[in-house]
């Protein structure tokens, strides 16, 4: 039986983004707070996912030995330096998130039946790599307050009721939104990056969390004027309001995920449509709820 198991590291480092062929300012202006000298450090969080055949004791791997590995290739040589120059790979592509996560799935491969590498540069931070030559999944998380009502203009009290239960009081309630936004693309060979984190930071603050925070979602966002603000509706729209700005910053929106309480979560994935074609960039939204 075919099955993944997870193992968990950390390391701390520090590490700069700065590229010499460029000019101070013009460092500041790509990088901005990240290309101080003589750089910044974080408390990096690593999991390992590996596939394989439960063998007759019960095992994928002996996690002694994958924890060996992890320590002998990869956390010995980062815990406590600085990235930029302790591996050659840092050296032509800057050790972003997004890079590290490449760099260690090289490490390893020879060694483990890696699936996925996931590495958070702190909570609301994280990269999962699978392989996949430069491609990677950079995810942001932000949050925002909000109330709402489920209740349908078209249906009598009753009958919201009786679909919406305590969600349809008149009066509404109020949750605080944790919304995690999760950006696909190509690792930039020089900087390390799949887009501009400030810029993608800024896109999620102008369209959703600003516009979003602090506001009863039925009377303050049209959209929800009609459209019962569903934690699935909510997503949905989130998606549809940031996949064309993440584009223009040379990415792909991937997926949206929208915790309305530690009891509800939902996600959208905004996977590219078969039918899509150089001209038409069109994406299809699957929801799942958990």
């Amino acid at each position: 039986m075919q099955c993944i198991v997870n193992r968990r590291a950390q390391f701390s480092a520090s590490h700069r983004y700065w590229l010499p062929e460029l000019s101070e300012a013009e460092n500041i202006e790509k990088f901005g707070a990240c290309s101080k000298f003589p750089g910044h450090g974080h408390n990096y969080v690593l999991f390992i996912s590996m596939a394989g055949e439960l063998d007759e004791y019960g095992m994928v791997l002996n996690l002694s030995d994958v924890k060996h590995v992890i320590r002998q290739e990869v956390t010995s040589q980062l815990d406590f330096s600085y990235l930029n120059d302790v591996w050659s790979e840092f050296q032509q592509t800057l050790p972003t998130t997004e890079n590290i996560a490449r760099v260690i799935w090289q490490r390893l491969a020879p060694h483990l039946p890696l699936v996925r590498v996931q590495l958070f540069e702190h909570p609301e931070l994280w990269t999962d790599y699978m392989g996949n030559g430069m491609e990677s999944y950079l995810t942001v998380s932000t949050h925002f307050s909000a109330a709402h009502r489920l209740a349908s203009n078209q249906l009598s009290d009753e009958k919201n009721f009786e679909i919406y239960g305590k969600c349809a009081r008149p009066h509404g309630h109020g949750h605080n939104y944790h919304l995690e936004v999760t950006v696909k693309g190509e690792i930039d060979p020089r900087t390390g990056m799949i887009v501009d984190l400030g810029a993608l930071n800024q896109v999620i603050e102008d369209y959703v969390v600003e516009p979003f925070d602090h506001t009863f979602l039925n009377k303050d966002i049209p959209f929800f004027a009609e459209v019962v603000p569903t934690a699935e509706n909510i997503a949905l729209h989130i998606s549809n309001l940031l996949r064309s700005p993440i584009q223009e910053l040379g990415s792909q929106l991937y997926k949206v995920k929208l915790i309305e309480s530690p009891n509800n979560s939902c996600e959208i994935y905004c996977t590219q449509s078969e039918a899509s074609s150089a001209n038409n960039t069109s994406v299809e939204p699957v929801l799942a709820r958990l």
